[in-house]
């Protein structure tokens, strides 16, 4: 079967043609050694199956960021057929990749993506002139349509397996470029061309090579020739292949993208404008007012509650799902649907195995932990569907680009940003979303960082102590609960990455450099792809390493040292609780330690099982609660019954703080721990192959440091007032000894300079 390799610049169209041309076929998993996404599927619609390789966006093919080292690899060792993606409408840009890929003996063959914008703008191109010019096969397509597809997989299936290298340089370049060609072709070096062509570019990848220094050197004479062959490069495509193209004569009128970024882009407006999307975004994912009718009720007689309509049971169940005394938001909705279905099952599955230790196993063990993390799944994925289109549609470069100015003074640019706000759908995307990044240190910093962006996994936490805080101790709301602890954590996220680019990884921001795709509306079945990817995973997630880890959990609450089986009632017996005794005193700085008790174990016990996944903490407060109640702890009016009918956590959260004791500013402090330490298993291998062996013990430790005093720092101004002045003793004192260091060092380097001087 003959394969294919997708390769075009990042905003070219080349996930939707990839999409179009595999369909229900693709599957993503890892490049050997590092975990950005491989994308594999089978065109099926020819006359012979085809394989098609998705390769990493990239704008050339020298070694600056991770997905180039990624795609010149393949592309140069496994020899398959390229699909040079163009976008059509930036036809001189997206041409420089071409050229480079032209440079190697790999088969290639052009699809000139987006003609039908380039019709509308009432431009031309001439495609047979462009095909001559570039001396491979030209075809013209409309990926988001799906047009010209079938006869670019056609021509492509009928290409030749080899073709030799084709330059496009003259002169005096030619004949240095061809004097290294020949060296690498008597080494027997594939591809010596582009070989030769890298070498004079000083390309890092070439020049680590033994005998390149050397070479180079005799080739190039001592002239550094990188800018040199950078300028031929454009200049050749500005005369011989941008020809092909044919301009309308137009009005200086705005483009439709132009008049919607004089508004998105504002110097002033658009970080308002971006915040009030966000806002939006997660009111319509997460708020149980909806239609804010709740808020209205505080200025007068609202619309009555559930308890006040005195429906029947079936009918307040179904009422329950939409309606409230307030209008739940859609994610609200979908979340209810799904808790009442899966409590059903709990319960039919409980109710008809006779034995006490398999039911509870099976039933509140197995089923209860899986149908905890289940239940969120629907506001997860409304999450990444808006997150997906604002990306989609061109709105999210836009932030980037804006965002770039106000990151730079924290040490980072705003490429940075896409990784960050990634944070807020999961983790492991979003760490994976920092290869892009040039700068080695700005990637390590980010990195670090993005856990600090609550994932939707934190979201259960969030909400069950929120609504604790406010059934319970009648304090605050929970809307505002949960905003201050997201703000919280981007917060940490600035301080942190402001002390990294002082201190430990310091160095020059690199230039923010990037294409604005025109606004286009995305397209609903590329939509439903990327949901469906992500549906997988997280299903995937949970039948395996929650599974492991709810079962594991039972079973440890449930035996004894000496592997006796203990009933509900003799779980403070357990291995679990000796084990949660044993790390208790660790947290006694952060509010939930010694100070709350015999039962306090059970929330050092719910913070180590979320360092395996985060929707662990709510599996195990459910577990924990009714082990409370069955040792006959003091959980007041909370009861078996109300438990099973618990569907975000917050009855199973009040029955902890019931039986400990445990204040509000313990418990904000038990949210921020889990906000910013260690973040699950996954998102930590993804961190590990990321950063490479060496920075990734150093964040693990930065995590676990960063996240005990914030965690610190939140509980004891919150619990005595005035430590907030030793705090910020502390932070001046700290400020001032980095500021002195860095003077220092500088002082240094001045020192040294003058020296060599004299």
């Amino acid at each position: 079967m003959k394969t294919f390799a997708l390769a075009g610049n990042p905003n070219s169209g080349k996930t939707t043609l990839f999409n179009a041309l595999t369909g229900s076929t693709a599957h993503v998993g890892n490049w050997p050694g590092v975990t950005v996404d491989k994308r594999e599927g089978v065109y099926k619609k020819g006359s012979e199956p085809i394989a098609i390789v998705d390769l990493p966006g990239i704008y050339s093919l020298s070694p600056y960021t991770p997905e180039e080292v990624i795609s010149r690899t393949y592309i140069l060792e496994e020899k398959t057929g390229i699909i040079n993606i163009v976008d059509a409408t930036n036809l001189e840009r997206n041409l420089y990749l071409t050229t480079q890929l032209l440079e190697t003996d790999v088969p290639v063959i052009v699809a000139l993506n987006m003609m039908d914008e380039v019709e509308k703008a009432g431009d031309r191109i001439d495609v047979a002139a462009l095909e001559k010019s570039l001396g491979v096969p030209v075809v013209e397509i409309s990926a988001l349509k799906e047009k010209g597809i079938a006869e670019l997989m056609k021509r492509a299936s009928l290409m030749a397996t080899e073709r030799k290298g084709t330059s496009l340089f003259t002169g005096a370049l030619k004949e240095k470029i061809d004097k290294a060609a020949e060296h690498f072709a008597e080494e027997g070096v594939a591809s010596p061309l582009f070989h030769a062509v890298k070498l004079l570019e000083n390309d890092e990848l070439e020049i680590e090579k033994k005998g390149a220094k050397e070479l180079l050197a005799a080739v190039s004479e001592g002239e550094d020739l990188e800018a040199a062959m950078a300028d031929a490069r454009y200049k050749y495509i500005a005369e011989h292949f941008s020809v092909a193209k044919e301009k309308a004569k137009k009005s200086e009128a705005l483009t439709k993208s132009d008049k919607i970024d004089k508004v998105l882009t504002h110097r002033v407006w658009a970080i308002p404008i971006f915040i009030a999307v966000l806002f939006a975004i997660f009111h319509v994912t997460f708020a149980e007012d909806f239609l804010y009718i709740g808020a209205w009720a505080s200025l007068g007689k609202g619309l009555p509650s559930l308890d006040e309509l005195n429906l029947s049971e079936g009918m307040a169940t179904f009422v329950g799902i939409f309606y409230d005394g307030a209008v739940f938001s859609p994610g609200v909705i979908l979340f209810n649907i799904f808790d009442v279905l899966f409590g059903k099952i709990t319960e039919a599955v409980g109710g008809a195995i006779a034995t006490e230790w398999l039911s509870g196993l099976i039933a509140d063990g197995i089923l209860g932990g899986l149908f905890a993390v289940l239940g969120f799944l629907p506001q997860i994925l409304m999450l990444f569907m808006w997150f997906s289109i604002l990306e989609d549609s061109g709105y999210m470069a836009r932030i980037a680009f804006v965002l770039d100015r106000i990151f730079r003074r924290f040490g980072l640019s705003g490429r940075s940003f896409m990784p960050m706000i990634m944070g807020f759908g999961c983790s492991v995307p979003a760490m994976i979303n920092t290869r892009t990044l040039a700068d080695e240190k700005e990637r390590v910093a980010t990195v670090r960082v993005i856990p600090f962006f609550s994932c939707g996994a934190k979201l259960p936490i969030l909400t069950a102590i929120a609504g604790c805080i406010v059934q319970h101790f009648g304090v605050g709301n929970p809307d505002a609960i949960t905003l201050c602890m997201y703000l919280l954590g981007m917060a940490a996220a600035i301080v942190s990455v402001l002390l990294m680019r002082s201190t430990t990884l310091k160095g020059e921001v690199p230039p923010f450099i990037m294409e604005l795709p025109a606004y286009h509306r995305p397209r609903f079945k590329n939509l439903m792809l990327h949901l469906w990817d992500k549906t997988k995973h997280f299903v995937k997630k949970a039948f395996t390493i929650i599974f492991v880890s709810t079962v594991a959990i039972w079973l440890l609450s449930h035996l004894s040292f000496d592997w006796h089986y203990l009933a509900d009632e003799r779980m403070n017996e357990s291995i679990l609780a000796q084990i949660g005794k044993l790390i208790q005193p660790i947290f006694t700085p952060l509010g939930f330690g010694k100070q709350i008790g015999a039962y306090g174990w059970v929330f050092a016990v719910a913070a180590i099982t979320g360092l395996i996944a985060k929707e662990n903490v709510i599996a195990t407060f459910g577990t924990l609660g009714a082990c409370l109640i069955a040792i006959g702890a003091n959980v007041g009016g909370v009861t078996a019954d109300t438990l099973l009918a618990d569907e975000e956590g917050i009855t199973s959260a009040i029955a902890m703080v019931q039986a400990t004791g445990i204040t509000i500013p313990a418990l904000l402090a038990f949210i921020a721990f889990n906000m910013t330490t260690i973040p699950c298993f996954a998102a930590v291998a993804t961190a590990k192959a990321e950063l490479g062996k060496g920075r990734f013990v150093g964040t693990l430790v930065f995590w676990l440091v960063a996240s005990y005093i914030i965690a610190a720092v939140v509980y004891t101004i919150g619990s005595w007032w005035w430590t907030a002045f030793i705090w910020a003793a502390v932070a001046a004192v700290t400020v001032t000894l980095i500021v002195l260091r860095n003077k220092g060092k500088l002082h240094l380097r001045k020192k040294g300079a003058c020296h060599e001087a004299a």
